[in-house]
C-alpha cells in the first residue's frame, strides 16, 4: 500500500510541477524574449523556457532565428537545441504524473499509439518539425515510462537539427533585412 501512495504522490508532484512551470512561463510572456540579449546563455534560457510549457505555445524559434543573424548560427542552433530538449522534460513529467492535462483525447490517443509502436522515431520526427503534437508525444513517452535518456537523446537530436536550420536561415535573412531598411 505504501508503494502505491508513494507513486501517486510522485505523479501528483510531477503534474503540479509541470502546471506551475507552464503557468509561470505563460504569465512572464514577453519578458522571456528579453533574455536573448544575453547571447548564447540567453538563447539557451529562452529555448528552455519556451519548450517547458505544455500545450501553450511560446515562441522560442523567433529568438533562435533572430540570434542566428547576430551570433554564430551553428552555435546558436546547438545551444537552442539543448535548451529545447531540456524544456521538453515538463511534458515527459506530465505524462509520468498522469495524462490529466490532455484535453483532445482522440489526438492524444493517436500520438500515444505512434509512440508506443515507433518510439524513438516518432519523438525524433515530431521534434524536428515545429508542431503542437510534440507535447503529446512527450506526455505519452512519460506515461509509458519510456527511458528518459533515450527520450532526451532523440528529442535533442531532432530539436538541434531544427534549431540549427532556423538559425542558419536567420543568418542569411537578417543581414538582407538590414540592407533593405
Amino acid at each position: 500500500m505504501k508503494k502505491k501512495a508513494s507513486t501517486r504522490y510522485k505523479q501528483l508532484g510531477a503534474i503540479l510541477f509541470t502546471l506551475a512551470i507552464t503557468a509561470a512561463i505563460v504569465l512572464l510572456g514577453e519578458r522571456i524574449r528579453h533574455f536573448a540579449r544575453y547571447g548564447y546563455p540567453g538563447v539557451f534560457l529562452v529555448s528552455l523556457l519556451s519548450n517547458a510549457t505544455v500545450v501553450f505555445p511560446v515562441p522560442g524559434l523567433a529568438v533562435t532565428f533572430a540570434m542566428g543573424g547576430v551570433l554564430h548560427p551553428i552555435l546558436v542552433g546547438l545551444v537552442a537545441g539543448v535548451g529545447e530538449a531540456l524544456g521538453e522534460l515538463t511534458g515527459y513529467l506530465a505524462g509520468y504524473g498522469g495524462r490529466a492535462i490532455v484535453e483532445d483525447r482522440r489526438t492524444y490517443e493517436r500520438v500515444e499509439e505512434w509512440v508506443r509502436h515507433f518510439g524513438l522515431l516518432v519523438i525524433f520526427i515530431l521534434s524536428v518539425v515545429p508542431n503542437p503534437l510534440f507535447d503529446l508525444a512527450g506526455i505519452a513517452a512519460g506515461a509509458f515510462r519510456f527511458p528518459l535518456g533515450r527520450f532526451l537523446f532523440s528529442c535533442w537530436l531532432g530539436k538541434t537539427i531544427k534549431t540549427v536550420l532556423v538559425a542558419l536561415v536567420g543568418a542569411k535573412f537578417i543581414p538582407m533585412l538590414k540592407l533593405m531598411l
